[in-house]
């Protein structure tokens, strides 16, 4: 008899907990596991926005899977789609190759992409901060505009070099915006030919409120200490159109600017649109069980799932957030094994345990249980959650070391410089444009079928 063949597409908080834990509850031999994704670590999102002002390194948040997992064998690319009906997977390898692997179960948690508008030069002009990749680049660009500000005899470039554009109020654009503005703010002194008033940073959200999900107190008092700081809010307000040094908002400001963050939401990944199976804005319809109705064999959950939140009743659909995903991971794991024991899975439930805004330094917010912080408790409860969420010992120990480094000894200001004087889009980190129609995805399955092979 053979094995069943266990695919978990997606390396990230739900997909490495639902490998770890199958590791754990699976006998060997029992199944195969195997793994499709294009980074063999698993990114601790939370924290980029430390990575992108220095606080913390690269290592800190990226945990690398083979450390993780054992037993789990690791298909280095990316799913580019999902013939339900043939049971099988079409990988875009990173070296270029397409491969099917062919599943029994199937575990799907390719995670979110940037929500993207049709805003003229949003697509040219803008990163997101999605990606290890985006963080990196981003804490370069940013050193590099105060550099060449400094370096500059034209005002108006030197204008454009000093203002900065986050948008999304939310939990990624706030906090990236605050830290980044911590970074400008500690770095521009050691610039003695730049005004500190000359550095702005504007965060812009369409939403009336910042962080609604705080509730008005919390989101008030962190609108509160940004504003103290010198950031420019502006609720209400969207980008109209940006170009590659200014950047127009809906209420007719045109700001100069050369560095647009565009964090304003997320989309279930593309893949989900190559099966043939319901969706719900844009993500995949799943049963409280975490399988997808009417399609054998597939689980779905994370970002790319609405999963039923039975915590909170009704039409509730768990947000999109890495509490979710780690809990839906250990969920799903569960499941697929009674499945294939031949016992009934379980529903997912989990009632959210609060949230936590780390705005830099001393000073966050956080929500934990309900219970409304701020200030060095809150924040102490923020970096405890995050230091508990990292998955080895490895990282938080590097994580509170960069911690303890940076309070002791301040930010450093140093760029890498790998990839001075080229331009970055949302395009080139996340890979939107890779996905395959159905046509031509049943086609390389069927070639694959028949012993044809294909590259590129």
């Amino acid at each position: 008899m053979a094995v069943p063949r266990i695919l978990i597409v997606g390396g990230g908080f739900a997909g490495m907990e639902c490998a770890h834990k199958l590791e754990r509850i699976l006998q060997r031999g029992e199944a195969r596991i195997r793994m499709v994704t294009p980074q063999a670590h698993q990114l601790y999102l939370p924290l980029l926005p430390q990575v992108a002002s220095g606080v913390l390194t690269t290592q800190s948040v990226a945990v690398p899977l083979r450390r993780m997992l054992r037993r789990t064998e690791i298909v280095p690319g990316g799913a580019v789609g999902v013939d339900t009906a043939a049971k099988a997977v079409v990988v875009r390898l990173i070296n270029g190759e397409t491969a099917v692997e062919r599943y029994d179960h199937l575990v799907l948690t390719p995670g979110s992409v940037t929500r993207q508008f049709d805003i003229p030069g949003l697509d040219r002009h803008a990163v997101g901060v999605k990606t290890l990749a985006e963080a990196a680049w981003i804490r370069d660009h940013v050193i590099s505009q105060l550099d060449l500000a400094a370096a500059s005899s034209d005002p108006e470039e030197r204008a454009s070099r000093l203002q900065f554009v986050v948008v999304g109020g939310g939990y990624a654009g706030t906090e990236t915006a605050a830290c980044l503005q911590r970074l400008t703010s500690s770095a521009v002194k050691r610039y003695p030919g730049l005004d500190p008033a000359w550095i702005r940073w504007h965060l812009v959200d369409i939403a009336p409120k910042l962080m609604p999900e705080l509730g008005d107190r919390l989101g008030e008092k962190a609108l509160d200490i940004l504003r103290r700081r010198g950031m420019h809010v502006s609720l209400g307000v969207s980008v109209a159109k940006a170009t590659e040094d200014t950047v127009t908002l809906t209420d007719g400001r045109v700001l100069p600017c050369r560095t647009l963050i565009w964090t304003a939401g997320v989309a279930a990944s593309p893949l989900v649109q190559t099966l043939d199976a319901e969706t719900s804005r844009g993500r995949l319809v799943v049963d409280a069980d975490l399988t997808v109705p009417g399609v054998d064999g597939v689980f779905a959950l994370g970002d790319a799932a609405a999963v039923p939140d039975l915590a909170k009743g009704g039409d509730a659909i768990c947000p999109p957030t890495a509490q979710h995903a780690m809990r839906q991971g250990w969920a799903a794991a569960s499941n697929v094994a009674a499945v294939l024991r031949g016992e009934e899975p379980a529903p997912y439930r989990h009632k959210d345990l609060g949230l936590v805004v780390d705005l830099g330094g001393m000073q966050a917010v956080s929500k934990p249980l309900g219970v409304q912080l701020s200030g060095l408790p809150a924040q102490l409860v923020a970096r405890g959650y995050h230091l508990g969420a990292l998955r080895t010992l490895p990282a938080r120990f590097r994580t509170g070391a960069n911690w303890a480094l940076n309070a002791v000894a301040g930010d450093d200001f140093v760029r890498i410089g790998f990839q001075a004087g080229r331009p970055a889009t949302l395009q080139d980190f996340e890979k939107t444009d890779v996905y395959l129609g159905r046509d031509e995805m049943r086609k390389i399955v069927g070639d694959e079928a028949s012993g044809i092979t294909s590259a590129g």
